[in-house]
């Protein structure tokens, strides 16, 4: 059978179809939140979200609810909770990593304390792509709409955030507010793309694409758009690779999205210009 008949034959079994859904959803919010990460300069967020989740998840077990939706839970909790610990935008990542080493802390305790099958909890963690729930596609939908629609909204302010918080502070805007909303949904969407990936892999659906649409975008919209076009893309051929020649998704999705980070940073740096660093001093233009 040719690789592009099996493809064809695996994409009638629901558990695929659920899966594609997913990585489409996916790469609608996700790389979105990646241009959040990139442009609050908080990339230990995923790791402090893995332990959060991990947290999550042993809470779930222990009491008798679903882990991921726990996890869920406990991630927007953290992410709302961590923002006051920072007054500068150097403080967020001290404070993540602050949150990651009190999560995973707190989460081994309760997995040694109440007995609770710590091998499950970690296996949560790994994701599997196949073993995507209506409920997973849920979440995922509603951050494929929720995230694209906060930026649409608050274009000006999102713009004057993630290129300089004082900036931001001194124009009028909400900073603590909108650095709390932007915390909580990137916490949500770590823990939603766990299902996925899982949590060591989470890059590929959100760090990377943003990382290439930086070198090749001139404003917050035209980066959030490439940032999208070009989650899009890596899911859907990455998947139809894992399916074609009966490799795993997630390590496919992760090399697929470097690969085309590295090209983009390979295009000569005159050719391209940062929306983060404007060559006056003058506040950036919001389109």
């Amino acid at each position: 059978m040719s690789a592009l008949g099996q493809v064809g034959e695996l994409l009638q079994l629901v558990p695929v179809q659920r899966a594609g859904a997913g990585l489409v959803l996916a790469a609608l919010g996700l790389p979105v939140v990646g241009v959040v990460i990139v442009g609050l300069d908080i990339m230990p967020v995923r790791f402090a979200m893995m332990h959060v989740a991990l947290l999550g998840i042993a809470v779930g077990q222990l009491v008798g609810l679903d882990p991921v939706l726990c996890a869920l839970l406990a991630c927007g909790l953290a992410g709302a909770g961590v923002a006051p610990l920072a007054r500068t935008a150097d403080g967020l990542s001290g404070a993540m990593g602050l949150l990651m080493s009190l999560a995973i802390a707190a989460a081994l305790l309760m997995l040694a304390l109440s007995g609770v099958n710590a091998n499950g909890a970690f296996a949560l963690l790994w994701g599997s792509i196949l073993a995507v729930r209506p409920v997973d596609l849920v979440v995922l939908g509603a951050l494929a709409v929720a995230v694209p629609a906060l930026f649409v909204w608050r274009r000006r302010d999102l713009a004057l955030l993630l290129h300089d918080r004082e900036l931001a502070w001194c124009s009028g805007v909400a900073v603590q507010r909108l650095t709390t909303l932007l915390l909580v949904i990137v916490a949500v969407a770590v823990a939603g793309a766990i299902r996925l990936t899982g949590a060591l892999l989470v890059d590929a659906l959100t760090l990377l694409p943003a990382l290439a649409a930086r070198r090749l975008g001139h404003s917050l919209v035209s980066i959030t758009v490439w940032a999208v076009g070009i989650g899009a893309v890596v899911n859907v051929v990455g998947f139809a690779i894992s399916l074609a020649w009966d490799l795993p998704p997630g390590p496919i999705l992760v090399l697929a999205a470097g690969a085309v980070a590295l090209a983009a940073h390979l295009i000569p740096e005159r050719r391209t210009t940062s929306w983060r660093l404007p060559a006056s001093p003058s506040a950036p233009s919001p389109h």
